[in-house]
């Protein structure tokens, strides 16, 4: 048996969870599912789920203020 180009496997390239994760929220993910409670192929529950999870940034930490001194 002889491997074509299409049966060879693509060149190693190991990607990190957490980079992939880190990427995946800095674009933003979209995730949709339907959940449907059936019985005798009557459907009772119907769930429609959509998600939108992203990274957001930070501010600056607002200023602390010290028990009731002022400035």
């Amino acid at each position: 048996m002889t491997l074509t180009p299409r049966d060879e496997s693509l060149p190693g390239r190991q990607v990190a969870l957490v980079d992939l994760l880190d990427r995946l929220l800095a674009g933003g993910v979209v995730i949709t599912g339907d959940v449907v409670l059936s019985i005798a192929d009557i459907d009772l529950v119907r769930i429609s789920l959509r998600a939108l999870v992203t990274s957001v940034a930070g501010g600056p930490d607002p200023p602390s203020h010290s028990g009731g001194e002022r400035p």
